[in-house]
C-alpha cells in the first residue's frame, strides 16, 4: 500500500489523483490530521489515516502496514526538520519499505540565499539517506504555479519587478511533478536515486515579461531592482515581513543561478515533454 501525506494540500492531492490512474483505489492511503478534511478521498476508496507530523506515535500507528510512503515536505517551518525526522522514524518503526520525499533542486542547498526554505530540504534529504530505508528523492525545481505570486497582482500595470537579474530557472507545474511522483512509487528501479524534477527548458524573468505580453497583447518590462529598494517597496505596500523574506530569498538565488543545476529528469519519468511555462501562463493570464 502507498500512503501519501499532505494530501490535503494541492501537491499532495494531485498526486493522489494520479495514483488512481495507475493503481486501485484499495492500494491508496492519505494522511490527515483531521479525518474530515480527507473525506473526499475516502468516498473514493481510499483509506484515510490520521496522524501528525508533529506525534511520532500517531505517525507509527497510521503506518503500519503501509510499503512505500510519499513524504510530501511539511508546510509548518515550526522545526520542520523535527517533523520531517518524526515520519522518517515512524516509518522504520512501522516497517515501511520505502520514503519518496519532496526535496529542492538546487547547486547547493545547504547553504542557499533562500536559507532555511532550502537547507531544511537538505537535512532532510541527508537523515532519509542514512535511515536505512530506501529513498527516493525527487528534488523539484521551483513550480512555475509560484510566477505569479513572484511578479504581484499588478503585473499587468507595472510590469514585471522582481530581482533575479538574469537567472533562469527550470520551471515546471506542480501536476507534472506530481505525476512524476505516482509514477516512480508505481514503478520500479527508482531506489535510492534522485531525480532532477525540473523542466527540460529554462526561463529568465525577462522571458516571463515576454510571455505575459505575447498572452495579454499588453507590453510588460522587466524591471530587477536592487534588493534593499526591493525590500523597501514591498515593505511599503504592506507586504508581511515573513513574505518579503521568502521573496527576497528566491530572487537572490535565481540571480545567483543556484537554480539552475544543468539537471532535468522530468520528461523522461512522465514520458512527454512538460508543460512549458509559457503554456502554463497562458492559463493564468489569457483571459486577462
Amino acid at each position: 500500500m502507498i500512503l501519501v501525506t499532505g494530501s490535503t494540500g494541492q501537491f499532495g492531492a494531485a498526486a493522489v489523483n494520479y495514483l488512481l490512474e495507475k493503481v486501485d483505489a484499495s492500494q491508496i492511503a492519505v494522511l490527515a490530521r483531521d479525518a474530515q478534511k480527507a473525506q473526499h478521498f475516502a468516498d473514493k476508496g481510499i483509506t484515510v489515516r490520521v496522524g501528525d507530523y508533529h506525534n511520532y506515535e500517531s505517525l507509527v500507528a497510521a503506518f503500519e502496514g503501509i510499503d512505500k510512503i510519499l513524504l510530501v515536505s511539511s508546510n509548518d517551518f515550526n522545526d520542520r526538520v523535527g517533523q520531517h525526522k518524526n515520519a522518517i522514524n515512524a516509518a522504520k518503526a512501522a516497517g515501511v519499505k520505502l520514503i519518496a520525499y519532496t526535496s529542492i533542486e538546487e547547486k547547493d542547498a545547504h547553504n542557499s540565499a533562500t536559507g532555511i526554505l532550502a537547507k531544511d530540504h537538505a537535512l532532510t534529504a541527508d537523515y532519509l539517506k542514512e535511515s536505512g530505508l530506501e529513498y527516493i528523492l525527487l528534488n523539484n525545481s521551483l513550480y512555475a504555479d509560484v510566477v505569479p505570486m513572484f511578479v504581484g497582482e499588478q503585473v499587468l500595470t507595472n510590469g514585471v519587478f522582481f530581482p533575479a537579474g538574469d537567472g533562469r530557472v527550470p520551471f515546471a507545474t506542480r501536476e507534472d511533478m506530481a505525476l512524476a511522483a505516482a509514477v516512480v512509487l508505481t514503478t520500479y528501479g527508482h531506489e535510492n536515486k534522485e531525480y532532477a524534477i525540473a523542466n527540460d527548458e529554462t526561463y529568465s524573468f525577462a522571458d516571463v515579461a515576454q510571455y505575459i505580453s505575447e498572452i495579454t497583447g499588453k507590453e510588460i518590462t522587466y524591471t530587477s531592482p536592487e534588493a534593499d529598494v526591493y525590500k523597501q517597496v514591498l515593505e511599503g505596500a504592506g507586504v508581511p515581513e515573513m513574505y518579503i523574506w521568502m521573496l527576497s530569498g528566491f530572487a537572490q538565488a535565481i540571480k545567483d543561478g543556484e537554480l539552475e543545476t544543468g539537471n532535468a529528469d522530468l520528461s523522461k519519468l512522465i514520458g512527454k515533454k512538460p508543460t512549458t511555462l509559457k503554456e502554463y501562463l497562458q492559463t493564468v493570464y489569457g483571459s486577462k
